[in-house]
């Protein structure tokens, strides 16, 4: 534990990170690029065994809402602790979790509100995911499920056949919109337009080999898949198009609820109502806990259709409750859409001065910069942009500016880098070349512009070790910020 000599801190520390190496899993992930030991921590800072102070813009994946420790966490805890009360309760009903599906249904979209019904699902998200892929199957009497690429939806082995890395195709697969790799070489409204043409199309063809699903599953802003928000008309368009053919939408917001993306839910943004809702992550105030919520006219599940022994965790359910009113009551959703545009500004100019730095953008406090290959040749990696867009596009389509290939080596030198200056951040997207941020929502100003100061100096280094990629004067034109 911290508070020995530096020395034996240190050694406490090595020692802890040697015992891990050789006895847990290689699957392990974070603990490989995050060499770190937590003893301690509160809000945005982890303190480690080596005496070490860090910024903490992993937030356990998005999962600590209200940073660390908070205080209203640790006393909604406490009192269940003090009451007596059983900790785990399957799928019994107690005051604490009525008051949990109180403030829960207090927040959802309102046209789900009023018929909601809620699935109590294993703590894990995936679990949660897999719930909501077998209620849709259930409720239609279909069994196809329409995805999208660059999706993550989790590690079990449905979730895995939704998401974008599936090795076996299970699942019909749809382009998702982005701006910066277009799959159709165009960006913007036009490419979210192609996007959403080829779903209806796919839908509507009698010959497209994908019959009418059981539902479509979708993230309002993929994390994983490199921090990509979906357009808002898109989404409205998935929204029109999966109910005119009674397919329910799905609505993955494990990772893009409670405020993260500025809204309390990230299908705010667009006005949508899905038919099921995935919640997990910060919903349990850091503690596990996931939940489907979805449409009551769905609800046709048989007793023990879908279970989990760890279902009725209480304690995770106190710390949600917690953690849901607090984001409400403080109006931290828009703390976070208005901090967030802030630092999405200020990280663009990263844009202009390293041509290393390909792209920034996000929703809130998600947000992504991805770096990329400057002296390698865009077309090698991206479809070129249309020729002639008047003769071969729809009017109005017009082509995006060609990426270069994605640096993942260079981003996990910005990790290091990071690490280095005391800052935790995550990599993601399709080539593991996005440095990611998810800042706990209580984030203040002055700890923003600290994080901010601490990646551009990271990248500063990473870029000068890397001479090509270093600092420069003209940069290429066009709007590098994607705010969705």
């Amino acid at each position: 534990m911290a508070g020995g000599t530096p020395e034996q801190e240190r050694a406490v520390h090595e020692g802890i990170l040697r015992r891990q190496s050789a006895r847990e899993s290689s699957a392990r992930t974070y603990a490989r690029a995050l060499p770190i030991v937590p003893v301690r921590a509160r809000g945005l800072t982890i303190e480690g065994a080596d005496g070490r102070r860090y910024l903490d813009c992993l937030s356990g994946a998005g999962t600590l809402a209200l940073g660390h420790n908070h205080p209203v966490v640790l006393e909604a805890i406490r009192r269940v602790l003090d009451s007596g009360a059983p900790l785990s309760v399957l799928d019994l009903a107690t005051p604490v979790k009525d008051a949990f599906i109180t403030e829960l249904f207090r927040t959802l979209p309102a046209g789900l509100a009023d018929r909601a019904r809620v699935q109590f699902c294993g703590p894990a998200g995936t679990d949660a995911v897999e719930a909501a892929l077998k209620l849709v199957r259930a409720a239609t009497g279909r069994t196809g499920i329409l995805a999208f690429t660059g999706a993550y939806h989790g590690m079990t082995a449905g979730a895995l056949a939704a998401s974008g890395g599936a090795r076996d195709v299970q699942v019909a697969r749809l382009p998702y919109p982005q701006d910066y790799r277009c799959p159709f070489g165009v960006g913007g409204r036009s490419g979210a337009e192609l996007a959403a043409r080829w779903t209806e199309s796919l839908l509507d063809d009698p010959k497209s080999g994908v019959p009418l699903p059981a539902g479509m599953i979708l993230e309002p802003v993929q994390g994983e898949g490199g921090v990509i928000p979906a357009p808002d008309d898109w989404l409205r368009r998935m929204r029109r198009l999966t109910a005119d053919r009674s397919i329910p939408l799905i609505a993955d917001e494990i990772q893009t609820g409670a405020g993260r993306t500025g809204a309390f839910w990230a299908v705010d943004h667009s006005g949508i109502t899905p038919d099921v809702m995935v919640l997990s992550k910060a919903i349990g105030g850091s503690l596990p806990l996931a939940v489907i919520v979805y449409r009551d006219d769905l609800d046709v599940w048989q007793p023990g259709a879908h279970a989990g022994t760890f279902r009725g965790n209480q304690l995770a359910m106190a710390a949600g409750t917690a953690t849901l009113a607090y984001v409400r009551e403080n109006g931290l959703a828009e703390r976070a859409a208005a901090l967030g545009a802030r630092m999405l500004a200020r990280l663009a100019e990263l844009t202009h001065r390293f041509p290393c730095v390909g792209d920034v953008r996000g929703r809130g406090l998600m947000i992504g910069v991805e770096l990329v290959d400057p002296d390698a040749d865009p077309a090698t990696s991206h479809p070129a942009p249309l020729a002639d867009p008047a003769d071969a596009a729809p009017p109005g389509l017009q082509p995006a500016r060609t990426p270069h290939p994605a640096a993942p080596e260079l981003a996990a030198a910005v990790q290091r880098e990071c690490l280095q200056r005391g800052l935790i951040v995550e990599l993601g997207g399709r080539h593991a070349s996005v440095v990611r941020l998810l800042p706990p929502l209580t984030i203040s100003d002055e700890q923003a512009t600290a994080v901010l100061d601490r990646l551009a100096d990271a990248v500063t280094a990473a870029a000068r070790h890397h001479p090509h990629h270093g600092p420069h004067q003209q940069r290429h034109p066009g709007p590098a910020q994607r705010t969705g």
